[in-house]
């Protein structure tokens, strides 16, 4: 074995006693995410919301409208907490927070449902509770459709026609609808499987750039580079070493926990999606050595760490479609590894493509490394002639 190879053992041994010497690194680096992965996969445990609490506004109170309301309460997701005497005392405690959504029936409408005119139900939904609101408007949309076809049949019967003949009317199109890889509609498939992979690569550059300052600011960058003959890549490839073996055993936990505990779609087995976390680590420390390079300044590098962070959570897509996005925020998504790591998820695990289908997100997700290489010789400046400032 080198010479080189010794030294880089050397630091890494250096750096797991600086690691083990700071309460700071076991937090962001064992408990931190662990606590993210319990959170995140507990608290949508069920999947979707259940039981929202939701009202209504009866002012006609006859058989059919109680027995509307019955059904209404009985979907999975609405939960009718409270009856209202009118329209502003139920909008009043939409506003309070009290119920996500209220259903409005005007005095009449039966009257005018049997005499053949077209009465107007009316529902609001808090818009400014995305899944909540979302999904009681599914529900109180469904219960209305319901509800008119109801009314639709009974009138048709009332005519003589027969079930058949009636549903040929009111349905001359039967539909079906089928949710293709998560046919429970479940929330978490899509939301755990991309935030906690982001959480994850946000405390990764974060602690990457707080081991490179520290060096600075205790003095001790220069004992560190001696170490290695001040070869900067090889100082770096010890320094990272025991933390990409800790970054490792916290992508597995947290694959165990998304497909091992929750069973989550995995269409393709485990082995593009180990392939994947590994990408999305090294591409996330890659990250984290670029910004130490692009600014002497502490503060500066998390500021930017951080901005990256919490914005590949929307540019990566997973919550509003990348393909209706401003052009020059297609261009920028390009720059997430969480963009690369989400696509390379939605082929493997939900949709079972072959791998080379992904090839393209894989090459750009080793190609972060090109980022800090460029940046080395300003780095090794910086930890050389630099002073420690905030």
């Amino acid at each position: 074995m080198n010479k080189g190879f010794y030294q880089i053992i050397s630091i890494a041994k250096r750096e797991v006693k600086r690691i083990l010497s700071r309460g700071l690194y076991t937090f962001c680096m064992v408990l931190a995410p662990v606590m993210a992965f319990l959170f995140f996969t507990t608290l949508m445990g069920e999947g979707l919301p259940a039981e929202l609490p939701a009202g209504v506004v009866d002012e006609d109170n006859t058989a059919t409208t109680r027995e509307v309301i019955r059904n209404l309460d009985a979907f999975q997701q609405t939960n009718i907490i409270e009856h209202y005497p009118d329209f502003m005392s139920a909008r009043k405690a939409m506003q309070q927070g009290k119920i996500y959504s209220f259903y409005y029936i005007p005095a009449g409408t039966t009257q005018l449902a049997i005499s053949g005119k077209q009465p107007v139900v009316s529902f609001y939904t808090a818009a400014s509770y995305l899944i909540p609101g979302s999904l009681a408007y599914r529900d109180m949309k469904m219960m209305s459709e319901y509800a008119s076809g109801g009314v639709g049949r009974a009138t048709l019967y009332a005519r003589g026609y027969t079930e058949d003949q009636a549903m040929a009317v009111l349905q001359p199109i039967k539909m079906e609808m089928h949710a293709v890889n998560n046919p429970s509609l479940n929330y978490s498939v899509y939301l755990s499987n991309t935030i906690l992979p982001g959480i994850l690569m946000l405390l990764i550059m974060q602690v990457v750039i707080y081991s490179i300052y520290v060096e600075m600011k205790e003095e001790t960058a220069q004992q560190w580079l001696a170490m290695a003959d001040n070869d900067i890549v090889k100082a770096l490839i010890g320094k990272l070493l025991p933390q990409i073996v800790t970054w490792t055993l916290m992508g597995l936990l947290c694959l165990f926990m998304l497909y091992g505990v929750w069973r989550f779609p995995l269409n393709n087995g485990i082995w593009p999606m180990l392939l994947d976390m590994f990408l999305l680590i090294n591409a996330s420390l890659a990250l984290g050595v670029f910004f130490c390079g692009l600014v002497p300044s502490l503060r500066w590098a998390l500021s930017l760490a951080t901005l990256w962070g919490v914005l590949s959570f929307p540019i990566s897509g997973f919550s509003f479609p990348h393909w209706a996005f401003p052009a020059t925020l297609k261009g920028l998504a390009w720059l997430f590894p969480l963009r690369h790591y989400f696509l390379i998820y939605v082929d493997q695990a939900l949709n079972g493509l072959p791998l080379h289908y992904s090839w393209l997100n894989i090459a750009i997700m080793l190609a972060f490394w090109a980022l800090p290489i460029m940046l080395l010789g300003r780095l090794r400046k910086f930890l050389l002639e630099y002073h420690y400032t905030h």
